[in-house]
Parts: structure tokens; sequence; C-alpha cells
């Protein structure tokens, strides 16, 4: 394992060391110490690399992420996992706000709570929050899924287009042009897939599912004039 102290080495030296990894590097595990909280680690990476931040992490870390893992042993200040490309991404503690924002692939797991916004505007991220989310997640959510294991605040999924959330407990209120959908079986099995990949022992079974009704972004002559 190679290490980076935070402590010796400036936030910029050590994202210039990890973009320097190349797809067949031999050097694939990393551990950062010392994070202090500092904004933007890890960002911008694109190879098969596993980073460990050993702390809790300030704005937009792993950002922009292609193929890497990060581990956060901590929790994560507001979007981390924003624009993610693919690849995973794992906090011990809590996310803040927005939470895999504009994410377009890949899998990011909140092993605790996720503030406000989570999702927003997520266009094929997988998102899993084994604990609560805030008001407004998934704003606008294009495609992907996401899963939460507790309990979701206001206007969950509003003005959503076609990404699918799943809700384990209460939710406070809908957005606009959200409801409650069937369970399919198809449904069954993407979330029994997403629940093993992120360390949940939740049962799909005990989860609602809710998307677009389909009225908002659907043009209608009527309202032409």
């Amino acid at each position: 394992m190679q290490t980076l102290d935070m402590a010796d080495i400036e936030l910029r030296e050590m994202n210039e060391t990890l973009h320097a990894q190349a797809e067949n590097t031999n050097q694939t595990s990393w551990e950062i110490v010392n994070p202090k909280g500092a904004h933007a680690i890890a960002c911008g990476l694109d190879a098969p690399i596993e980073v460990t931040v050993k702390g809790s992490t300030g704005y937009y870390c792993g950002g922009m992420n292609k193929q890497a893992t990060i581990n956060i042993e901590g929790s994560a200040g507001p979007g981390v996992a924003e624009n993610m490309m693919s690849g995973t991404i794992v906090i011990d503690g809590d996310a803040s706000q927005y939470a895999g924002a504009t994410g377009h692939g890949g899998l990011l797991v909140i092993k605790g709570n996720a503030s406000s916004r989570c999702g927003i505007s997520m266009k094929g991220i997988d998102i899993v929050v084994h604990g609560n989310i805030g008001h407004m997640s998934a704003f606008m959510a294009q495609t992907g899924n996401l899963v939460v294991c507790g309990d979701a605040g206001d206007a969950l999924g509003d003005s959503l287009y076609e990404a699918r959330l799943f809700v384990r407990g209460s939710v406070k209120s809908l957005g606009a042009d959200c409801i409650e959908k069937e369970m399919r079986p198809e449904h069954l099995a993407i979330l029994a897939d997403l629940l093993e990949r992120a360390g949940a022992d939740a049962k799909p079974e005990e989860f609602k599912r809710y998307g677009s009704a389909r009225e908002l972004y659907t043009f209608k002559i009527d309202n032409a004039y």
C-alpha cells in the first residue's frame, strides 16, 4: 500500500500523484492519512485503483470519479461523488448536501445518513443510503437508482424523470410529479443486487418504489396556450 500524508504534502501534489496512475499500474492500493477535512480529495481519478481516506473530507471528495474505488473512513462534506462516471465510493459515516449530484454512473454507498438534495439531477448513478435522506432528494433525477434504507424528507423526487426511488421507511412528502409505483419482479431484482453490493441487510420486499407520473415533461397541447 502506498501512503500519502496530507500533513507533509499539499492537496495538489496528492491528487497529481493519484492522477498519474495508469490503467496497468501495479500501485493499485493507496491510503490518504491526515485529510483534515480538505476539499476535492481524490477528484478526477481515472484508473482502477483503490483509495482509502483515513478520516473525514470536505467538499467534492471523489468528484468526477472514473474506475476507482474510494473508501472514506469518516464523513463527507457537500458534493461527494459529484458527477461520478463509474467506480465505487463508500462512506462509513454521513454525507452532507447533494451527495452524488449529476452522477452518470458507478455506485455510491453512504453507511450513515445523507443530507438534503441527495442524488439531485442524477443521470445514471446508483446510490444506496443505509440511513435517512434529507429534503429535495432526487430533484430532477433523470436515470439511475436511489435506495434509502431509512426515511426520506420533504419533496422526494420533485420534477424527476425516469430515475427509480426505493424507500424502506417513511416519506415526509412527495415532490411534484412523484408518485408511488408498483414494485414488480424486475424492480425487486434490481434492488436485491444493489443492497447486496452495498452491504445492506434490508430485504427488497420491505421497500416501496417511487417514480415519475410523467405529467410534467410530456407535451400537452392544452399547455401551449
